[in-house]
């Protein structure tokens, strides 16, 4: 099988069976989302829909956050991962959208990653989700289903990854394919026990044809 048969087998699949993908986490504005992003890191969305709330009730917007110092934003995001670095991070970021932005979420990655806290991952999920950009944003779960599946081979890191990702998958089915993997990753390829008898892209799987191989 050929890379090409196996996106197009992939991207198919999902573009049919799939046809609204959209992220887990709960906002209402682009900063909301910034915000919540930057909480996800190496958490679970679950996890980070449940404080969020109450944070976005005390700083619902950059101008509330900026005017804060990290120890108060601490005591409302202390039960997701890293809160004193994330704190430190969302409080840093307000003060420069108010600074350099009028408090406005940038749409482009090059201005997203100058805000601290705001690495290219999540700059390309709010160019995607917010301003309908094509970008493919590499999380854990996007880097390693791709690799297992077949649709990298030997990426050495995320933007590697992004790079051969955005080489094959159509511009306009980009933002959805970086949901496409995530939510395959989160609840089907699961990085410990993989659910094959449940997938519908097994029949493209480089991993999952591997261990066929090996069964005859």
């Amino acid at each position: 099988m050929t890379v090409k048969e196996r996106f197009a087998g992939i991207i198919g699949w999902f573009a049919e069976h799939m046809p609204e993908a959209d992220t887990e986490l709960h906002y209402r504005t682009p900063f909301e989302l910034l915000v919540a992003v930057m909480l996800s890191a190496q958490c679970t969305d679950k996890r980070v829909n449940l404080v969020t709330p109450a944070l976005f009730e005390r700083f619902p917007d950059a101008r509330r956050m900026a005017l804060a110092e990290p120890d108060e934003v601490f005591e409302y995001v202390k039960s997701v991962s890293y809160p004193n670095a994330k704190a430190e991070h969302l409080v840093a970021m307000a003060r420069r959208l108010e600074e350099a932005y009028g408090g406005r979420v940038p749409d482009t990655v090059e201005e997203l990653v100058t805000l601290q806290g705001v690495g290219r991952k999540t700059a390309n999920v709010i160019v995607s989700i917010v301003y309908g950009k094509p970008a493919m944003a590499v999380d854990t779960h996007v880097f390693r289903v791709a690799e297992r599946i077949g649709l990298t081979t030997r990426s050495r890191n995320p933007l590697e990854t992004e790079r051969k990702l955005v080489a094959h998958i159509p511009a306009e089915l980009l933002g959805r394919a970086h949901h496409w993997l995530i939510l395959h990753g989160r609840y089907v390829c699961t990085a410990r026990t993989p659910k094959c008898a449940d997938c519908g892209v097994a029949a493209w799987c480089r991993q999952r044809q591997r261990e066929l191989k090996k069964e005859a």
